[in-house]
């Protein structure tokens, strides 16, 4: 097998080399071939190879079946290629699965295929403290929370991140995608009862310009993917969504997220209840797999093998029953951040922004921080309240220095007065 540079996938399927290798109907890659071939006027073998992610082979074998039907007829030649187009015949069928779906990409893998794929994916992770660290390097975090973490990354079993807002549990939660150093293959579609299921989506899935010949087209190859919803979750994202007009299923969420990180971000905020979400979830947590519906009553299983970050500041009692929360065998707290490291992070800042400051700064930023009735320090103040330094020293066409004046001036446009 040809060597990448790089991360590597754990699975690398061999690519197809005729129609029953494939695992799907060959009526459904007929149907493929003939709607493109109708979208693209004039055909080759080749154009056709790429566009639906099939090994010449299958697609001269195809061909073969199309142009003894009298399907197709061929125009020229393009070099040692075919051009050809479709005959009336042809455009009639075409014209006809047109109308039940108008996919004419990628391919999809069967179902069964997928299922595998992802169980020989599922992240393992050996790490220690000094590698947790390195993951987290450009955030300051305590031994004590980096030693909490590692077990519940390595089990990969779901985590509960809680406490006040502004310490960090989201920057914690995005930032655990750094652990992996492995790539995953994710199709480009699934097949499920001939009906087609697009899953791979450039939008949260980072692509691997590693092209292996050796692995079949028909997947993409990753880095594992991490998705993050916050108040915007509904219901349907968790269900496939099909597209009337085009007949195409959209892959939910959490299929997008396998072998990833699906983090739930303000958890008890979103427009789908904290008991909906959680009684939708119960049995996937629990055993890995999930169940969705085609629209005409199919059900079928699928793999959740994802861990899911709940990160929330409102107390996890009062989001989740006790029989929820026992399949979260992982529950963090992002404490409040101690004196020490708020000057840690503080000095993190300026030298990041390359900021002059006082001396004596930190102690009075700190100081203003737990004035006023405050009595616990944020990991989010250095940084927001010098961003807002920053933007008056621009108001006042001045440069940029962190002073005892302006420390004041930013911390009384930053904390509510109650």
């Amino acid at each position: 097998m040809t060597s990448l540079v790089g991360p590597r996938a754990n699975y690398a399927p061999p690519v197809p080399q005729n129609l029953t290798d494939l695992g799907i109907s060959q009526s459904l890659v007929i149907d493929l071939l003939v709607r493109r071939t109708m979208l693209e006027g004039f055909s080759t073998l080749e154009s056709l190879s790429r566009a639906l992610r099939l090994s010449l082979p299958i697609i001269d074998q195809a061909f073969r079946q199309l142009r003894q039907q009298q399907l197709i007829e061929v125009k020229g030649m393009v070099g040692n290629d075919y051009s050809f187009v479709l005959t009336q015949a042809g455009k009639q069928l075409a014209s006809d699965r047109f109308q039940i779906s108008q996919y004419a990409g990628a391919c999809p893998v069967a179902l069964r295929d997928y299922h595998a794929a992802t169980k020989r994916q599922a992240a393992k992770v050996n790490i220690d403290r000094r590698a947790l660290r390195a993951a987290f390097s450009d955030l300051v975090v305590p031994d004590r929370l980096l030693d909490q973490l590692g077990p519940a990354l390595i089990s990969q079993n779901s985590i509960f991140l809680y406490g006040p807002s502004g310490n960090g549990k989201t920057s914690i939660a995005e930032r655990m995608l750094r652990v992996y150093q492995d790539a995953v293959l994710i199709p480009y579609a699934v097949e499920v009862d001939n009906q087609i299921l697009s899953l791979y989506d450039p939008v949260v899935h980072t692509r691997l310009e590693l092209d292996d010949p050796d692995i079949d087209p028909r997947w993409v190859m990753c880095k594992r993917p991490c998705i993050v919803v916050g108040g915007e979750l509904i219901p349907s994202m968790l269900e496939l969504r099909l597209d009337e007009a085009s007949g195409i299923y959209a892959a939910p969420l959490q299929m997008k997220a396998n072998n990833g990180i699906f983090i739930i971000d303000d958890f008890g905020r979103q427009l789908m209840s904290p008991r909906d979400l959680l009684n939708r979830w119960i049995v996937p947590l629990d055993r890995r797999v999930d169940y969705l519906t085609l629209r005409y009553g199919v059900k079928f299983q699928i793999p959740f093998e994802l861990m899911v970050v709940f990160s929330t500041n409102l107390d996890p009692s009062d989001l989740a029953d006790e029989a929820f929360l026992r399949r979260i065998q992982n529950k963090i707290e992002v404490e409040p951040v101690a004196p020490q490291v708020f000057d840690m992070i503080f000095q993190r800042v300026v030298s990041t922004k390359n900021v002059p400051a006082e001396y004596d700064s930190c102690e009075y930023l700190r100081k203003l921080c737990l004035s006023g009735g405050r009595t616990e320090l944020r990991a989010c103040y250095p940084l927001d309240i010098i961003n807002i330094i920053g933007a008056i020293s621009q108001y006042e066409n001045r440069p940029l220095q962190v002073n005892k004046p302006d420390i004041e001036r930013a911390v009384y446009l930053y904390f509510a007065r109650s």
